[in-house]
């Protein structure tokens, strides 16, 4: 029907309008027993701030209590000196409570009065003299009443903005602030994660000019030689020799290939990947993977490769017998990652390897940390979210 799809829509609107209606009223009557608690509470916060005993408790009360009945306040780690501080501010938001409170419920109760009036004994707040209808004394204080009411309703969400801001401000951090350092954290990152990325292709340009590039130069020598050679036992051990080198030099181009990206991490995922790199290790490895189910590619390739340069720090510096990779959730939504090595300890956390495992980890959030007595073991501890 023509219209109808019009119908439907403003009474999707007026519902969600009614929606929006209800949880402001919700929220205002949560609000409202907040409110009340914390008035209660205020004074007795003021005699604990002054004898100093029981500070921190009734402080995570308090936060606990905002964060339940208005929103959580994001706070540093509480201290003895922090809360006495805030209990000894926090009564003046107590006492205003309690006085918006007394007149919520004062002016209310003669809104009550005044239509109660109304309904019994029919006196609307009018006077009727000699055919002039004036406002009666009734009529004259609603007017202002209502104002009143009106206000003081508005008072129970303005003093539970301010107890949640003065929380904020003598605990914790602002939302501002919070962005703030989360736009330099990221800025940072950023910049980590290029010069991470140039360190990267730096060395893996080092690998190819090192490494295959000369496997290749001896090659082609090899085989200018081979072209040269006079008798069949020299062009022999010629052609033996260019063959050698040849796969040296695929064995080293696929090393390069395998530190750029592992092809068996797409192709048979984490597990394999892992298994590769053990078997292809100069020391012994020993995995115990407790994930269930794969994290995802993205992380999937941040695992391996923080296991990948652990290990491989610790078999060209630390001298280990063996290896230990140890892969597991956290149980806060996120994945442990564990390298130990039995070696002789020591490491450097501000070297280049660890470093740049460093930056890897913190690219994704994530935490990172490194304890390497004299002597060892070696403990390479990384922890990436889920999310």
């Amino acid at each position: 029907m023509p219209g109808a799809g019009r119908v439907s829509t403003v009474a999707n609107v007026h519902q969600v309008e009614q929606l929006s209606a209800g949880s402001l009223v919700r929220d205002w009557f949560r609000m409202l027993v907040g409110l009340t608690l914390g008035s209660v509470t205020g004074l007795a916060g003021l005699a604990a701030s002054a004898v100093d005993v029981f500070v921190v408790e009734l402080t995570e009360y308090e936060l606990s209590r905002i964060a339940r009945f208005d929103r959580a306040v994001l706070t540093n780690p509480l201290t003895r000196k922090g809360c006495r501080r805030y209990l000894a501010v926090r009564w003046l938001v107590g006492a205003l409570g309690a006085g918006v409170l007394w007149m919520l419920a004062f002016w209310y109760a003669i809104a009550l009065s005044m239509v109660t009036a109304w309904l019994l004994d029919g006196d609307w707040g009018f006077i009727e003299e000699e055919g002039v209808v004036t406002l009666g004394l009734i009529g004259i204080v609603a007017i202002p009443g209502l104002l009143v009411i009106f206000v003081t309703t508005a008072g129970v969400v303005g003093v539970s903005v301010l107890d949640r801001w003065l929380a904020t401000t003598l605990l914790g951090t602002s939302q501002q602030t919070l962005l703030r350092e989360r736009v330099a954290e990221l800025t940072s990152t950023r910049a980590e994660v290029i010069e991470a990325i140039d360190d990267e292709r730096r060395r893996i340009e080092r690998d190819l000019h090192d490494g295959v590039q000369q496997r290749l130069v001896a090659l082609g020598m090899l085989i200018g030689r081979a072209k040269r050679a006079r008798g069949e036992e020299q062009l022999q051990e010629l052609l033996q020799q260019a063959h050698d080198t040849a796969g040296e030099a695929i064995d080293e181009l696929r090393e390069v290939a395998t530190r750029v990206y592992p092809a068996v991490l797409d192709d048979a995922g984490l597990d394999a990947a892992l298994e590769v790199l053990a078997e292809r290790s100069s020391v012994r490895v020993a995995i115990r993977n407790k994930l269930t189910e794969s994290p995802g590619t993205a992380l999937e390739t941040v695992i391996y490769f923080v296991t990948s340069e652990a290990v491989t720090n610790a078999t060209k510096h630390a001298d280990p017998s063996m290896v230990e990779i140890y892969l597991g959730p956290d149980g806060e939504d996120g994945i442990t990652i564990v390298v130990r090595d039995d070696g002789v300890g020591g490491a450097d956390p501000t070297g280049t390897g660890l470093s740049g495992l460093a930056r890897r980890v913190k690219a994704v959030d994530g935490d990172f940390d490194v304890t390497s007595p004299p002597g060892g073991p070696t403990t390479v501890y990384a922890r990436v979210p889920c999310g």
